[in-house]
């Protein structure tokens, strides 16, 4: 079991990081705990392809248009640290709002296009905050590479055209979607459906993936019980975002 380093305090952090040589890779994984296997898979790929690894668990009350669900969000600290450790991951940086926040965010990321589409047209707010919270870990860590997965692919399309956008040295590494046996996309919100929700819940990949129109798709869904919030087709990928009860699930597929 790895020897892990926890960093509550930032600064207490920097300080380790100005130690470490130029040429030293650092990979990093920004996650929000609640870890899966979805996280542990890129873990693993920032292991093997860094000399250092890094990864944050930070709940980013900024990208919650819903403060119901930022409060209902599922922590487990504890647990997502034996995980870590398990791993052989080396830091794990844990910090406070007060601390990624200094200006209580009076200044913030926008982007003005594709933030709106998709996620971004019943989430107002959401991409500002997870770009600007994405700006910030990046500045902290430092990192040579950072590794997102292709589920929240309108997530990982920001953040690739925000790194280029701002010349930013570091690479982002997609991955690809970790799956349950039944087909669901792994989430740490998937732990809060209910059992009913829960068996409902992989007919809506099974949905995504038939050679149907994207009309023909929402009918097929909402006549089983999911909430739609939308269905479209962008770059070769139908994109998806449904509602199970109080659980919001998003998908992609390639077409």
């Amino acid at each position: 079991m790895n020897d892990i380093k926890v960093f509550k305090d930032i600064r207490e952090w920097k300080k380790i990081r100005e130690t470490f040589e130029p040429r030293v890779g650092l990979g990093f994984v920004p996650t929000m705990g609640a870890l899966h296997e979805g996280h542990l898979s890129l873990i693993r790929k920032s292991i093997s392809e860094n000399e250092k690894t890094v990864v944050s668990i930070y709940v980013n009350q900024t990208q919650f248009n819903d403060n119901n669900d930022f409060k209902n969000y599922p922590v487990d600290f504890n647990q997502d640290l034996d995980m870590l450790k398990k791993l052989g991951v080396d830091y794990v940086l844990n910090p406070v709002y007060e601390q990624m926040y200094l200006d209580n965010y009076r200044f913030k990321l926008t982007e003005n296009n594709f933030s709106k589409l998709f996620c971004g047209q019943d989430r107002p707010g959401h991409f500002d905050g997870v770009l600007t919270v994405v700006m910030k870990l990046f500045n902290i860590v430092r990192p040579k590479r950072a590794y997102f997965g292709e589920k929240d692919f309108q997530q990982l399309t920001l953040i690739k055209d925000m790194v280029n956008s701002f010349f930013m040295d570091l690479e982002i590494v997609a991955c690809p979607i970790i799956r349950e046996h039944d087909g669901l996309a792994m989430s740490s919100r998937n732990v809060l459906l209910n059992a009913q929700e829960r068996s409902l819940a992989p007919m809506f990949n099974k949905i995504l993936k038939m050679n149907i129109s994207v009309d023909e798709t929402k009918k097929r869904l909402e006549e089983i019980g999911f909430g739609v919030d939308y269905v479209e087709d962008y770059k070769h990928r139908r994109l998806a975002a449904v509602r199970l009860g109080k659980v919001r699930l998003i998908d992609n597929e390639k077409i």
